[in-house]
C-alpha cells in the first residue's frame, strides 16, 4: 500500500470520500455518536464500500492526534500528484486563475487559503516545497474538503516556476501594501496568478521582483495588513467579479 496519513473532521473525511474514495483505507468514528450527521457519513462510507471502525473517544483522539476530531478520522493513502501545472493549463477552456503562496507555514492559514481558492474557482494553488507547511491533517480539516478539490502543487524553485508561468502568458500580480495601485485599478480578465506572502513579512524579495505587477488592497482602518487567507479572498473575489463584469478600457495595465 502507498504511504498513508490520518485526516480528521467531517469536512475533510467527506471531501476525500467524495473526491477519491479509493484512497480511503478505513474510517474511525466515535462509538458514542449516533446523530444524523454521523449517519450521513456512515451511509456515504457504506455506499463506497469503505471499512468503518467504531472506537472510543480517547482512542480516536490518539489516532487523530488531536481532540478536535469532531468524532471522525480516516486513514488515507498519500498518492503521488496526478497533475502538473502544464497539464492543468493545457486542459483549461478559460483563462487560468491561479494562487501562488510564498512561505505560508501555518496549517490553518493554508487550509483557509485552499477553502477560499475553491470558493472562487482557482485552477491550482502553487507553493514552495521549503518554507511552507504542505498538506497535512490540520490543513485538510480547516480546508473543509477543498484540499481534495483544488490541485495543490509544491515546487522546488518558486521563482523559476513563476518565470515559467510568465512564458505561458500568465500575468503575475503580487499583493503588496506598498504598491502604488490598488487592485481595483487593474484589469484582471486574462490569464492571471495572484502572488501572496505571509502576514507581516509579505513577499520575499525575489518573489516580489519576479512579479509583473504589484497591487495593494485598499485599507481604511488602523490595521496595516490582513491575514493571508483574507487577502487571498479579496484579491480572488475582485478577479472573479471583473471576469463576470469586465471593466471598461482604462489606462491601467491589462492582464492579457
Amino acid at each position: 500500500m502507498a504511504d498513508a496519513r490520518i485526516i480528521h473532521g467531517f469536512h475533510a473525511v467527506r471531501g476525500r470520500l467524495r473526491q477519491d474514495p479509493a484512497a480511503v483505507v478505513e474510517i474511525y468514528v466515535d462509538a458514542a455518536r449516533a446523530d444524523p450527521r454521523m449517519g450521513e457519513l456512515l451511509a456515504q462510507a457504506k455506499a463506497r464500500s469503505v471499512r468503518v471502525l467504531q472506537v472510543d473517544g480517547a482512542r480516536l483522539a490518539g489516532i487523530a492526534g488531536s481532540a478536535r476530531h469532531q468524532g471522525v478520522a480516516a486513514k488515507v493513502e498519500v498518492r503521488a500528484a496526478q497533475h502538473s501545472i502544464d497539464d492543468i493549463l493545457d486542459a483549461l477552456a478559460e483563462p487560468p486563475l491561479l494562487l501562488v503562496l510564498d512561505g505560508v507555514q501555518d496549517p490553518h492559514n493554508l487550509g483557509a487559503c485552499l477553502r477560499v481558492a475553491d470558493a472562487f474557482g482557482v485552477h491550482a494553488v502553487l507553493a514552495p516545497k521549503d518554507r511552507a507547511v504542505g498538506i497535512n491533517a490540520t490543513v485538510s480539516r480547516v480546508a473543509s474538503g477543498a484540499a481534495e478539490a483544488v490541485p495543490y502543487i509544491a515546487v522546488t524553485n518558486l521563482a523559476r516556476t513563476m518565470r515559467e508561468l510568465k512564458e505561458r502568458g500568465v500575468w503575475l500580480i503580487g499583493a503588496d501594501q506598498g504598491a502604488e495601485r490598488d487592485l481595483s485599478e487593474l484589469r484582471l480578465g486574462g490569464p492571471l496568478a495572484w502572488v501572496l506572502g505571509t502576514e507581516g513579512e509579505g513577499l520575499r524579495r525575489l518573489t516580489r521582483e519576479t512579479c509583473d505587477e504589484l497591487a495593494r488592497i485598499p485599507m481604511l482602518g488602523s490595521v496595516e495588513s490582513l491575514n493571508v487567507s483574507v487577502a487571498a479572498g479579496v484579491c480572488l473575489w475582485e478577479a472573479r467579479r471583473q471576469r463576470s463584469h469586465p471593466p471598461a478600457q482604462t489606462g491601467a495595465r491589462v492582464t492579457t
